[in-house]
């Protein structure tokens, strides 16, 4: 007698589900920008992709086409999106120029921040937001609270960076 999981295996509990336009190619985006694997596909109607699976870094992330008639919408249709997808990489500069060759813009330049990572942010060519890091060195809690206490009303700027 098998027992059924509730969280099934390679699954965690939090996992994003992409609405884009053409989520084929975002696949095969995901697949060099961030060495994403698998990618199998369950087509719908009209030839669009009604859910997909890939894996980033032990993670699953699913998609799915647009379909404006059920309220489907994806960043783009969307004039943006309120979420930031964060992914932590052995290497960041490495996965960066990786991402920026593959078609990625950067919104954020990579800088070694006041909290232990080297961090920055894309936007993939879907129009999802993604912030790529690699933690370079611990800091306690009071540093970072100095840190914020010296960054000023000026939001994050320099001060992010150990300059």
């Amino acid at each position: 007698m098998s027992t059924i999981k509730a969280i099934p295996d390679g699954m965690t509990a939090i996992t994003p589900h992409l609405v884009v336009d053409g989520a084929e190619a975002a696949i095969e985006f995901y697949k060099k920008a961030f060495g994403a694997e698998g990618g199998g596909v369950l087509p719908g109607p009209n030839g669009k992709v009604m859910h997909a699976q890939i894996t980033i870094g032990g993670a699953a992330v699913m998609l799915v086409d647009e379909m404006p008639e059920w309220g489907c919408l994806g960043p783009k249709s969307l004039k943006g999106s309120p979420v930031t997808i964060h992914l932590y990489v052995e290497d960041v500069d490495a996965v960066w120029a990786q991402a920026i060759a593959a078609g990625a813009t950067e919104t954020m330049p990579l800088s070694d921040t006041f909290w232990g990572d080297r961090y920055g942010k894309l936007k993939d060519p879907f129009g999802h937001d993604w912030s790529l890091a690699s933690h370079i060195r611990d800091v306690t809690q009071a540093e970072m609270e100095e840190a914020m206490k010296n960054m000023g009303e000026g939001g994050c700027g320099e001060s992010c960076g150990d300059k």
